[in-house]
């Protein structure tokens, strides 16, 4: 995602040199995605020290290498996005091949995701290149640490088509993903999304809406899908970037009736103890509910 520049970036200063020179290969490497103090020491290390530093925006970069206190002779910085990828990748899958070391870098945070470079990693790796990642900050992990919503289990669908009618089956897609869904949007798109996403995957499922973070106006909203697309849809476009989180879809309850069914049909060939634990099981009830409702059938009988 692309970013602006940190809130609060620090003082530029000599930067430590790097222990060793990069070893050849290819270098994924994530940059803050909004405070320039979330960078790791190894990502420094290969924003001065690799041949060649591949960047979706030059300036971006260069800013960057600032803050740090980095110097880097210009014509080693190259430009590499989606718009020149066909072009720039021979200059760079050619200098893997020389020996040297590529350190490739988004705007912001981790590369590949809903950013350049894939295709240059999996041209690197064709090729039988060493590709190497160096993490960090990353918008998709940071918007999903602060949701309070389950995180054993998640898909990230990145961007959501801009056309109402693709983005309605893109979500119906998703809709029964037994897992917590992870997507970017943009501001201005952001109430459409969100309306579609509680008509689509249910207005009733927990979610929530992350801007800014890392900076200085970092925004978390929680609540229900249905909510949040209202609140938004009067409040109008946010400032800054958005990771929107949305929990699992939740099994409906089964109704009452059903419950009591499978409970006398299991009664009939079951203890009471059998009988609760084998309904509570195939209808993911809890089983101390299951338990007293046992019990109140068995006394009416």
């Amino acid at each position: 995602m692309k970013s602006e520049r940190s809130e609060a970036p620090i003082p530029a200063g000599d930067a430590a040199p790097a222990r060793e020179p990069p070893a050849p290969g290819l270098y994924l490497v994530a940059t803050p995605i909004g405070h320039a103090r979330d960078i790791t020491l190894r990502a420094l290390d290969l924003l001065g020290g690799a041949d060649l530093l591949a960047a979706e925006d030059t300036r971006t970069t260069r800013r960057l290498l600032e803050i740090h206190g980095l110097r880097r002779d210009p014509r080693s910085i190259l430009p590499y996005h989606d718009h020149n990828g066909a072009a720039q990748r021979p200059r760079l899958l050619a200098a893997l091949a020389e020996g040297r070391s590529v350190a490739l870098v988004s705007d912001a945070g981790t590369p590949l995701l809903a950013d350049p470079g894939y295709r240059l990693a999996a041209e690197a790796i064709a090729a039988g290149h060493a590709v190497r990642a160096v993490p960090g900050a990353s918008a998709l992990l940071a918007g999903l640490a602060v949701a309070g919503l389950p995180t054993d289990r998640f898909l990230f669908a990145g961007f959501l088509p801009p056309r109402a009618a693709a983005r309605r089956r893109a979500l119906g897609e998703l809709a029964e993903v037994p897992s917590t869904l992870v997507f970017y949007e943009s501001p201005r798109r952001l109430a459409e999304a969100l309306a579609a996403m509680a008509e689509t995957l249910g207005a009733g499922r927990q979610a929530s809406v992350s801007r800014e973070l890392t900076k200085r106006f970092e925004e978390t909203r929680r609540g229900r899908l249905g909510d949040l697309a209202a609140a938004y849809g009067e409040s109008g476009p946010p400032k800054g970037e958005i990771v929107v989180v949305v929990g699992p879809p939740v099994a409906e309850a089964p109704e009452e009736a059903a419950v009591d069914a499978a409970l006398l049909a299991a009664l009939g060939r079951a203890s009471l103890k059998d009988a609760v634990a084998e309904v509570a099981d195939a209808l993911g009830l809890p089983r101390r509910e299951v338990y007293g409702r046992a019990l109140a059938l068995t006394r009416a009988r």
